[in-house]
């Protein structure tokens, strides 16, 4: 084999020598259940997206135009821009470059540093191609720092996905929280109304003498608590609206908030959990921990390699010519190469100091990455304990809030025949309207646990590996 294709062909098996060390994903550090009873009543999380897991179509159309107008989340993914662009910029190192060049030079010499001994005025005239410095990445130091910029860019993107789906999360809550807070007002004016017509009934009786001023007082006390709930349930349903509008971030998107229905079925679908295991595999700020773990991996070759030689090239192809009009005349051509290499001698200790950062900062990483997965199980953990708790005691207030109400129509009857007091009438309609009201509660927080095992379970967009196609193919 010619010595010339022999060495060719060396340096381009080194230029694939990587210094980075062997990556291997760090144990989770923690267990391989949830240490909850199973349940089975829903799709898993990685079965449907966010339109899937909302059943409300007003919803679904709040969720999207926040996700088309949120000012945070358009940050974040601006960020995502600037990734990408370091990335790019990073990875053109990796190939040499090419230049169009034009030069003139024009020079005087003095007698002494002349060829001819003589003083005189000389030009070179120079035009054709350029290679620019080019690094032979024969220990891999330049894989290494396009591999960070690589995995940086990911991690952004998982960082995006995070936000998307902790939008998602928000807007949802927001909307369960205004759709908790109009039942409770609509619960207060039923109730306020059935009150105003006791105290008016109680009202003609005292005047005629068949109540006692026990009764009246009673009567009047139940309506005033029943106008400062309606007023402090208002309260709360515009304070509910306004945090849903600022999450839309659009001045017309109060607009596409509807009037309460009458009817209310789920507004989110139940979802399982699956297993442990494939949580780590979509959560998106586990993935985003583990790719800036990645990267610091790889910054450690990099910094390995900074002991190693360093060739460079730069070159030139063209024509040369002392006048300008002959820089095209036949024998002007003209050819440079300079490689150049560069071997670190004493440096006092930057190169050492550079690699113990670089492993100090991937210890940190790791430390990150673990932290990351136990604050995850743990959200999902609490989601679970949540969801399955509240499941159990929506259906409990349910009941309690039905039998309120059959208890009231009977308080009702008995009054009205004469067998009860007006306080036995006015103590079951208390007590139904406090069975109702938690009844509500429940049913909203359980909506919402919904919604916080959704987020905690990296639910809501679509997978990471689906959502970078162009990326995945450019991946060195």
């Amino acid at each position: 084999m010619p010595i010339r294709s022999l060495s060719l062909s060396l340096l381009l098996a080194l230029g694939g020598c990587s210094l980075a060390p062997t990556y291997q994903r760090p144990e989770a550090p923690v267990t391989d259940s949830w240490n909850l009873p199973a349940t089975e009543s829903g799709p898993r999380v990685g079965e449907l997206d966010w339109q899937g897991f909302i059943l409300d179509p007003q919803l679904r159309q709040l969720v999207g135009i926040a996700l088309d107008n949120n000012r945070s989340l358009r940050q974040t993914l601006l960020d995502i821009e600037q990734a990408r662009a370091l990335y790019r910029i990073q990875r053109a190192d990796r190939v040499p470059g090419l230049n169009a060049a034009a030069s003139g030079n024009r020079q005087r010499l003095p007698a002494d540093l002349a060829s001819n001994g003589q003083a005189g005025v000389a030009s070179t005239y120079q035009v054709g191609l350029a290679l620019p410095e080019y690094e032979l990445d024969l220990f891999g130091r330049v894989k290494s720092l396009s591999d960070a910029a690589l995995q940086q860019y990911l991690a952004t993107e998982e960082a995006a996905r995070a936000a998307r789906i902790a939008l998602i999360a928000e807007v949802s809550q927001a909307y369960l929280q205004l759709d908790g807070a109009q039942r409770r007002l609509e619960l207060t004016q039923q109730t306020l109304v059935s009150r105003e017509y006791s105290f008016a009934l109680i009202s003609r009786q005292r005047a005629v003498g068949t109540a006692g001023a026990l009764d009246y007082q009673e009567a009047l006390g139940l309506v005033e608590q029943s106008r400062a709930d309606q007023e402090s349930n208002l309260r709360q349903q515009q304070q509910a609206f306004n945090a849903l509008v600022l999450l839309l971030g659009s001045a017309d998107a109060a607009k596409s908030i509807g009037e309460p229905r009458q009817e209310r079925p789920r507004l989110v679908q139940d979802i399982v959990a699956g297993s442990p295991s494939s949580l780590i595999e979509r959560r998106p700020d586990i993935l985003a921990a583990e790719h800036r773990l990645q990267a610091r991996n790889a910054d450690i070759g990099a910094a390995r390699a900074a002991f190693f030689p360093r060739i460079s090239l730069t070159g030139s192809l063209g024509t040369s010519s002392a006048q300008m009009s002959g820089l095209f005349d036949g024998g002007s051509r003209s050819w440079s190469f300079v490689p150049t290499l560069s071997l670190p001698i004493f440096d006092g200790g930057r190169n050492s100091a550079n690699l113990s950062l670089a492993e100090a900062r991937k210890d940190s990483a790791v430390a990150a990455y673990e932290a990351t997965v136990q604050t995850a199980f743990r959200e999902v953990a609490d989601a679970l304990a949540a969801s399955d708790t509240l499941r159990r005691e929506e259906a409990a207030r349910r009941a309690l809030a039905d039998t309120s109400e059959e208890s009231l129509k009977l308080a009702k009857a008995r009054y009205e025949g004469g067998i009860d007091s007006h306080l036995r009438y006015l103590d079951a309609q208390r007590t139904r309207f406090i069975n109702e009201t938690a009844f509500i509660e429940v049913s909203t927080q359980r909506q919402i646990a919904l919604v916080d095992l959704f987020r905690a379970l990296g639910g809501g967009w679509p997978d990471h590996q689906e959502s970078q196609p162009a990326l995945r193919q450019a991946k060195p």
